[in-house]
């Protein structure tokens, strides 16, 4: 595996994901998602329910009371919906998480509402979840929080259900979600709101001439990311009025193909690089300021013109906090430019 997707696995289990963009690709379906918009309207209220999800069908008897949370990444979007959530699993505490191991950038909504930590460091803990007993537990079949593996001896104690949060944006995730919870109408306010906030916030944005890049830059003898139009990070860019430049075609090494960034080496940034202003992906100002020092780059307009932008460090996933950082970082680099 190359170093960048080395990275992206350990970066996940530590709360700084570089892969983790990964997380909301263009793949916007899923069995659950489906049904749930095919029957969210006829059925909303109505139990038992069959949902079906990424591992099989599980059959809820009444609507969930006590969710207990192994996918840490999804957390965002239950408690943007105001789930029944009692416990979530946490990563090892960093500079983009609490104490806990919860991240940042819904951590205080998970202290208000009463989460607590189901096992801490993303190491999966059936006891804890027997102490939670929960009426139903949802896993992930993707990611540096899945435990997949376990979904057999954790559906044999508990209905459980499994989603994969990779293959799907947030808005997405929480019309599964909904249908499976019977949440709809809070999974649509949740991404009705969010939307007219991006449309509000729209306003206040100018974008500069020469279309702009999302940079996952991790400096010299690395590979680098680059968004492409149909991830979400490129998509939300687009939202705000931008026109985004992705990475020609012909220049991704990934050996996998991927809906979210394309992967180049170091030695090619320049030429991957298409738009005049750069959105640094998972990046402060620290991030920003070791991109306008490599001599590499020095001769990018973005460089020469100082439009060099850190999307913050909670921009590694979007959920709907996170989003909203994304354009809160968006329109305070317009501002200032």
């Amino acid at each position: 595996m190359r170093s960048f997707s080395t990275k992206f696995v350990a970066a996940v289990a530590a709360g700084v994901m570089a892969f983790s963009l990964a997380a909301c690709s263009g793949d916007t379906s899923s069995s659950s998602a489906s049904s749930g918009e095919n029957s969210a309207t006829e059925q909303q209220g109505q139990w038992p329910r069959t949902i079906k999800h990424e591992l099989g069908e599980t059959t809820l008897d009444h609507q969930p009371k006590k969710i207990a949370n192994t996918a840490l990444s999804a957390t965002g979007t239950l408690l943007a919906m105001d789930a029944p959530l009692a416990a979530t699993a946490a990563t090892n505490p960093s500079d983009v998480t609490d104490d806990k191991g919860f991240f940042s950038q819904w951590a205080k909504v998970a202290d208000e509402k009463g989460v607590e930590v189901l096992y801490p460091g993303l190491e999966f803990d059936l006891e804890s979840l027997i102490a939670q007993d929960p009426d139903l537990v949802i896993v992930s079949t993707s990611g540096a929080d899945s435990v997949s593996d376990q979904y057999q001896q954790i559906s044999e104690k508990f209905p459980t259900i499994a989603i994969d949060y990779s293959k799907q944006s947030w808005q997405d995730l929480a019309k599964e979600l909904g249908y499976a919870l019977g949440l709809e109408e809070n999974a649509e306010k949740a991404i009705k709101e969010f939307d007219e906030y991006v449309a509000e916030q729209k306003k206040k944005i100018h974008p500069a001439e020469g279309g702009a890049s999302i940079v996952s830059y991790n400096g010299p003898g690395e590979e680098q990311g680059i968004a492409k139009l149909t991830g979400p990070h490129s998509q939300l860019l687009s939202d705000l009025g931008f026109d985004v430049k992705e990475a020609p075609e012909g220049m991704d090494t990934s050996k996998q193909a991927r809906k979210d960034f394309s992967f180049i080496s170091y030695e090619n940034l320049t030429k991957g690089i298409q738009g005049d202003t750069v959105f640094l992906f998972s990046a402060d100002e620290k991030k920003v300021e070791e991109f306008m020092k490599d001599p590499l780059l020095a001769n990018l307009p973005a460089v020469k013109e100082h439009r060099v932008y850190p999307l913050g460090l909670t921009s590694f996933r979007l959920d709907p906090y996170s989003a909203r950082d994304f354009v809160d970082a968006v329109v305070s680099a317009t501002s200032a430019s």
